[in-house]
Protein backbone atom coordinates (compact mmCIF):
# COMPACT_ATOMS: atom_id res chain seq x y z
CA UNK A 1 0.00 0.00 0.00
CA UNK A 2 1.71 3.21 -1.15
CA UNK A 3 1.90 5.99 1.42
CA UNK A 4 2.22 9.73 0.81
CA UNK A 5 2.69 12.20 3.65
CA UNK A 6 1.73 15.82 3.22
CA UNK A 7 3.53 18.09 5.67
CA UNK A 8 2.03 21.52 5.43
CA UNK A 9 1.56 24.95 6.89
CA UNK A 10 -2.00 25.50 8.10
CA UNK A 11 -2.35 28.21 5.45
CA UNK A 12 -2.67 25.36 2.92
CA UNK A 13 -5.56 23.61 4.68
CA UNK A 14 -8.02 24.36 1.89
CA UNK A 15 -5.73 23.28 -0.94
CA UNK A 16 -5.00 20.00 0.86
CA UNK A 17 -8.74 19.51 1.38
CA UNK A 18 -9.26 20.00 -2.36
CA UNK A 19 -6.85 17.14 -3.09
CA UNK A 20 -8.50 14.88 -0.51
CA UNK A 21 -11.95 15.48 -1.98
CA UNK A 22 -10.91 14.95 -5.58
CA UNK A 23 -8.61 11.92 -5.53
CA UNK A 24 -10.63 8.68 -5.78
CA UNK A 25 -7.44 6.62 -5.40
CA UNK A 26 -7.07 7.58 -1.73
CA UNK A 27 -8.12 4.57 0.33
CA UNK A 28 -7.21 5.79 3.80
CA UNK A 29 -6.57 9.18 5.39
CA UNK A 30 -4.52 9.48 8.57
CA UNK A 31 -4.06 12.76 10.42
CA UNK A 32 -1.13 13.30 12.77
CA UNK A 33 -2.74 14.43 15.99
CA UNK A 34 -1.36 17.73 17.27
CA UNK A 35 -2.51 21.22 18.23
CA UNK A 36 -2.77 22.27 14.56
CA UNK A 37 -4.92 19.52 13.07
CA UNK A 38 -8.28 20.76 14.36
CA UNK A 39 -9.08 23.01 11.40
CA UNK A 40 -8.51 20.46 8.68
CA UNK A 41 -10.23 17.70 10.65
CA UNK A 42 -13.31 19.91 11.01
CA UNK A 43 -13.32 20.45 7.24
CA UNK A 44 -12.89 16.71 6.61
CA UNK A 45 -15.86 15.98 8.85
CA UNK A 46 -17.99 18.62 7.09
CA UNK A 47 -17.04 17.17 3.71
CA UNK A 48 -17.73 13.59 4.82
CA UNK A 49 -14.12 12.45 4.39
CA UNK A 50 -13.41 9.44 6.61
CA UNK A 51 -10.16 9.87 8.52
CA UNK A 52 -8.34 8.64 11.59
CA UNK A 53 -6.36 10.90 13.91
CA UNK A 54 -3.35 9.27 15.55
CA UNK A 55 -0.47 10.53 17.66
CA UNK A 56 2.81 10.41 15.79
CA UNK A 57 3.81 7.24 17.69
CA UNK A 58 0.69 5.54 16.33
CA UNK A 59 1.52 6.16 12.67
CA UNK A 60 2.96 2.86 11.39
CA UNK A 61 6.07 2.53 9.27
CA UNK A 62 5.34 1.74 5.65
CA UNK A 63 4.81 -1.90 4.78
CA UNK A 64 4.93 -3.72 1.47
CA UNK A 65 1.69 -5.21 0.23
CA UNK A 66 -0.49 -5.90 -2.78
CA UNK A 67 -3.08 -3.28 -1.89
CA UNK A 68 -2.80 -0.52 -4.50
CA UNK A 69 -5.02 2.00 -2.74
CA UNK A 70 -3.22 5.05 -1.47
CA UNK A 71 -2.80 5.99 2.17
CA UNK A 72 -2.48 9.73 2.67
CA UNK A 73 -1.01 11.06 5.92
CA UNK A 74 -1.70 14.72 6.72
CA UNK A 75 0.66 16.52 9.11
CA UNK A 76 -0.27 20.15 9.71
CA UNK A 77 2.22 22.58 11.30
CA UNK A 78 1.65 25.83 13.16
CA UNK A 79 1.51 29.25 11.52
CA UNK A 80 3.86 30.80 14.09
CA UNK A 81 6.86 28.90 12.70
CA UNK A 82 7.29 31.67 10.13
CA UNK A 83 8.26 34.14 12.86
CA UNK A 84 11.81 32.76 12.98
CA UNK A 85 12.96 31.26 9.66
CA UNK A 86 15.60 29.04 11.25
CA UNK A 87 12.98 27.53 13.56
CA UNK A 88 10.80 26.87 10.52
CA UNK A 89 13.66 25.08 8.78
CA UNK A 90 14.58 23.06 11.86
CA UNK A 91 10.99 21.98 12.44
CA UNK A 92 10.19 21.06 8.84
CA UNK A 93 13.44 19.11 8.47
CA UNK A 94 12.76 17.23 11.71
CA UNK A 95 9.25 16.30 10.55
CA UNK A 96 10.59 15.01 7.23
CA UNK A 97 13.07 12.82 9.10
CA UNK A 98 10.24 11.58 11.29
CA UNK A 99 7.85 10.76 8.46
CA UNK A 100 10.26 9.38 5.84
CA UNK A 101 10.34 5.84 7.35
CA UNK A 102 6.54 5.90 7.32
CA UNK A 103 6.19 7.13 3.73
CA UNK A 104 6.99 6.36 0.12
CA UNK A 105 6.82 10.05 -0.69
CA UNK A 106 6.67 13.32 1.26
CA UNK A 107 5.17 16.46 -0.28
CA UNK A 108 5.82 19.73 1.54
CA UNK A 109 3.15 22.41 1.35
CA UNK A 110 5.61 25.24 1.80
CA UNK A 111 7.45 27.68 -0.40
CA UNK A 112 10.89 29.23 0.00
CA UNK A 113 9.59 31.00 3.14
CA UNK A 114 12.56 33.28 3.74
CA UNK A 115 14.74 31.03 1.55
CA UNK A 116 15.32 28.48 4.32
CA UNK A 117 13.70 25.56 2.45
CA UNK A 118 15.36 26.10 -0.92
CA UNK A 119 17.65 23.05 -0.65
CA UNK A 120 15.38 20.64 1.16
CA UNK A 121 14.94 18.25 -1.78
CA UNK A 122 18.70 18.07 -2.29
CA UNK A 123 19.35 17.63 1.42
CA UNK A 124 17.07 14.59 1.56
CA UNK A 125 17.86 13.03 -1.82
CA UNK A 126 19.64 10.07 -0.16
CA UNK A 127 16.46 8.99 1.64
CA UNK A 128 14.54 5.93 0.51
CA UNK A 129 11.56 8.25 0.19
CA UNK A 130 11.12 11.01 -2.35
CA UNK A 131 10.86 14.45 -0.70
CA UNK A 132 9.23 17.19 -2.79
CA UNK A 133 8.23 20.80 -2.21
CA UNK A 134 5.75 22.95 -4.13
CA UNK A 135 7.41 23.92 -7.41
CA UNK A 136 6.57 25.45 -10.74
CA UNK A 137 6.88 23.57 -14.02
CA UNK A 138 10.32 25.15 -14.58
CA UNK A 139 11.55 23.60 -11.34
CA UNK A 140 11.57 26.79 -9.26
CA UNK A 141 10.21 26.53 -5.73
CA UNK A 142 7.23 28.82 -5.14
CA UNK A 143 7.84 31.87 -2.99
CA UNK A 144 5.03 31.36 -0.50
CA UNK A 145 1.38 30.36 -0.10
CA UNK A 146 0.17 33.36 -2.10
CA UNK A 147 2.52 32.63 -4.99
CA UNK A 148 1.36 29.01 -4.99
CA UNK A 149 -2.31 29.86 -5.55
CA UNK A 150 -1.56 32.64 -8.03
CA UNK A 151 0.17 30.03 -10.18
CA UNK A 152 3.83 30.84 -9.60
CA UNK A 153 6.41 33.60 -9.64
CA UNK A 154 5.60 34.96 -13.10
CA UNK A 155 1.95 35.60 -12.27
CA UNK A 156 2.92 36.86 -8.80
CA UNK A 157 5.26 39.48 -10.30
CA UNK A 158 2.62 40.38 -12.88
CA UNK A 159 0.12 41.08 -10.12
CA UNK A 160 2.63 43.08 -8.08
CA UNK A 161 3.49 45.21 -11.12
CA UNK A 162 -0.20 45.82 -11.76
CA UNK A 163 -0.45 47.32 -8.27
CA UNK A 164 1.73 50.20 -9.59
CA UNK A 165 3.50 50.82 -6.32
CA UNK A 166 0.35 50.72 -4.19
CA UNK A 167 0.91 48.50 -1.16
CA UNK A 168 -1.42 45.51 -1.46
CA UNK A 169 -2.15 42.94 1.23
CA UNK A 170 -3.17 39.54 -0.18
CA UNK A 171 -5.90 37.49 1.49
CA UNK A 172 -6.71 33.91 0.60
CA UNK A 173 -9.58 32.35 2.60
CA UNK A 174 -7.16 31.01 5.22
CA UNK A 175 -5.30 34.33 5.39
CA UNK A 176 -8.62 36.13 5.87
CA UNK A 177 -9.47 33.94 8.86
CA UNK A 178 -5.98 34.06 10.40
CA UNK A 179 -4.71 37.55 9.51
CA UNK A 180 -4.33 38.64 13.13
CA UNK A 181 -2.04 35.72 13.94
CA UNK A 182 -0.09 36.15 10.72
CA UNK A 183 0.64 39.88 11.07
CA UNK A 184 1.90 39.18 14.57
CA UNK A 185 4.04 36.34 13.24
CA UNK A 186 5.37 38.59 10.47
CA UNK A 187 6.35 41.19 13.05
CA UNK A 188 3.98 43.84 11.70
CA UNK A 189 2.24 44.21 15.05
CA UNK A 190 2.78 42.69 18.46
CA UNK A 191 -0.89 43.21 19.23
CA UNK A 192 -3.04 42.91 16.09
CA UNK A 193 -6.14 43.58 18.20
CA UNK A 194 -4.79 47.09 18.65
CA UNK A 195 -6.27 48.23 15.34
CA UNK A 196 -5.01 51.79 15.72
CA UNK A 197 -1.39 50.64 15.99
CA UNK A 198 -1.78 48.02 13.23
CA UNK A 199 -3.29 50.67 10.97
CA UNK A 200 -0.35 52.98 11.71
CA UNK A 201 2.07 50.21 10.68
CA UNK A 202 0.13 49.48 7.49
CA UNK A 203 -0.01 53.18 6.61
CA UNK A 204 3.71 53.58 7.28
CA UNK A 205 4.44 50.59 5.02
CA UNK A 206 2.32 52.08 2.25
CA UNK A 207 -0.54 49.56 2.23
CA UNK A 208 -3.73 50.95 0.71
CA UNK A 209 -5.41 47.94 -0.85
CA UNK A 210 -6.42 44.37 0.00
CA UNK A 211 -6.50 41.73 -2.73
CA UNK A 212 -9.17 39.05 -2.31
CA UNK A 213 -7.63 35.94 -3.88
CA UNK A 214 -10.49 33.75 -5.08
CA UNK A 215 -9.19 30.19 -5.08
CA UNK A 216 -12.57 28.67 -5.92
CA UNK A 217 -12.57 26.82 -2.59
CA UNK A 218 -15.36 27.38 -0.08
CA UNK A 219 -14.18 25.53 3.02
CA UNK A 220 -14.04 28.84 4.90
CA UNK A 221 -17.66 29.95 4.69
CA UNK A 222 -17.24 33.61 5.67
CA UNK A 223 -14.34 34.56 3.39
CA UNK A 224 -16.07 37.59 1.88
CA UNK A 225 -17.23 38.82 5.29
CA UNK A 226 -13.70 38.58 6.68
CA UNK A 227 -12.22 40.45 3.71
CA UNK A 228 -14.79 43.22 4.05
CA UNK A 229 -14.12 43.44 7.79
CA UNK A 230 -10.38 43.73 7.11
CA UNK A 231 -10.88 46.40 4.46
CA UNK A 232 -13.15 48.39 6.77
CA UNK A 233 -10.81 48.22 9.75
CA UNK A 234 -7.85 49.51 7.74
CA UNK A 235 -9.71 51.61 5.18
CA UNK A 236 -8.39 49.53 2.29
CA UNK A 237 -9.86 49.32 -1.18
CA UNK A 238 -10.77 45.73 -2.19
CA UNK A 239 -9.53 44.31 -5.46
CA UNK A 240 -10.25 40.80 -6.73
CA UNK A 241 -7.74 38.30 -8.06
CA UNK A 242 -8.43 34.89 -9.54
CA UNK A 243 -6.37 32.11 -8.05
CA UNK A 244 -5.58 28.72 -9.53
CA UNK A 245 -5.08 25.25 -8.07
CA UNK A 246 -3.13 23.96 -11.06
CA UNK A 247 0.31 24.26 -9.46
CA UNK A 248 -0.80 22.40 -6.33
CA UNK A 249 -2.55 19.71 -8.37
CA UNK A 250 0.50 19.23 -10.60
CA UNK A 251 2.88 18.84 -7.66
CA UNK A 252 0.58 16.30 -6.02
CA UNK A 253 0.20 14.37 -9.29
CA UNK A 254 3.98 14.17 -9.69
CA UNK A 255 4.44 12.89 -6.14
CA UNK A 256 1.74 10.28 -6.72
CA UNK A 257 3.28 9.19 -9.99
CA UNK A 258 6.72 8.77 -8.40
CA UNK A 259 5.25 6.67 -5.60
CA UNK A 260 3.20 4.40 -7.84
CA UNK A 261 6.02 4.01 -10.37
CA UNK A 262 8.37 2.93 -7.59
Amino acid sequence: MPVITIIGCRMFEDEIMHLLENDPEIGKVLVVENEDCGGIMRKMAEAGIAHTALPIEGIPEKAAGKDKSLTLIVYMLELALHAIPENLKKTVYSKVELMAPRSDGVLLFYGLCGNVLGKIEEDFKALDCRVSILKEENGEIVDDCIGAVLGGRGRYLEVLKSCRGVGTFFLTPMWAVNWREMIRTAGLSQNPDDIKMSKFVFDYAGYKRVARVNTGLAYEKDFDVRVKEFSTLFEFEITDLEGTLQLVENCYAKTKASVFDA
